[in-house]
């Protein structure tokens, strides 16, 4: 069964940095593999993705040059470094991954697997 578990997240104030990782189990597969994030009434956005097999990387504009995405793939393990967090950028975090495609690598829809979410708070 795969699971994708999160870690990392927490409150810190604006201009503040956190790293999350998302430990992946069970699933050998994986084309990419992505953060969106989700805040209260919103819908769940694309926030960064990883092509696993050539480290290639994808950003949502909101967050180019302050987050980055990388992986480990000896501990089958993905990091999302977030720097000079915003108030905005308060919201559950989720990991997800996908072994199928290539396409629509910042939309929910490219994904068939997700964690549980860990809570990033900015405050200002």
């Amino acid at each position: 069964q795969v699971q994708l578990v999160e870690s990392g997240g927490g409150s810190v104030q604006a201009g503040g940095s956190l790293r999350l990782s998302c430990a992946a189990s069970g699933y050998t597969s994986r084309i990419k593999m992505g953060w969106f994030r989700q805040a209260p009434g919103m819908e769940r956005e694309g926030v960064a993705a990883i092509y696993t097999r050539t480290g290639s990387t994808v950003y949502a504009d909101s967050v180019k040059g302050r987050f980055t995405i990388s992986q480990d793939t000896a501990k089958n393990t993905v990091y999302l470094q977030m720097n000079s967090l915003k108030p905005e950028d308060t919201a559950m975090y989720y990991c997800a991954a996908e072994g199928r495609t290539i396409l629509w690598a910042l939309e929910t829809r490219g994904y068939n697997y997700w964690g549980q979410g860990t809570q990033v708070t900015v405050s200002s």
